[in-house]
């Protein structure tokens, strides 16, 4: 019950997201909840994976370079679901840091 949870405040966040940051685009509540799915088996697998492999970066920047991956995650999403579209890397950062910001204030709200 809690993943769902989860995939359904991260569809919201995402339709809030495409008002907010240009570039980034939600067409509709089906492309929110299939993008918010798509992004959570991304960071479930692949992001582990790429973490790793860029380690030297994260350590060298101080974890900083930990935004490039959470944009190229969410880029990854919206190249598999129709109806989410990501314009460039720069939508994609401030997607990827309106993201986390809305994550941590639905997390200090809602506990």
């Amino acid at each position: 019950m809690q993943f769902i949870a989860h995939i359904l405040v991260t569809a919201v966040l995402l339709f809030v997201l495409g008002r907010m940051v240009d570039g980034i685009e939600v067409r509709d509540g089906k492309a929110a909840v299939i993008g918010a799915l798509v992004l959570g088996l991304a960071n479930a697998f692949v992001r582990p994976l790429i973490v790793l492999l860029t380690l030297p970066a994260t350590i060298l920047t101080l974890g900083l370079f930990l935004i490039v991956v959470n944009a190229f995650m969410l880029m990854l999403a919206a190249a598999f679901v129709d109806g989410f579209e990501v314009e460039g890397f720069g939508a994609a950062v401030w997607g990827s840091l309106g993201l986390a910001v809305l994550n941590f204030l639905v997390g200090v709200m809602f506990g």
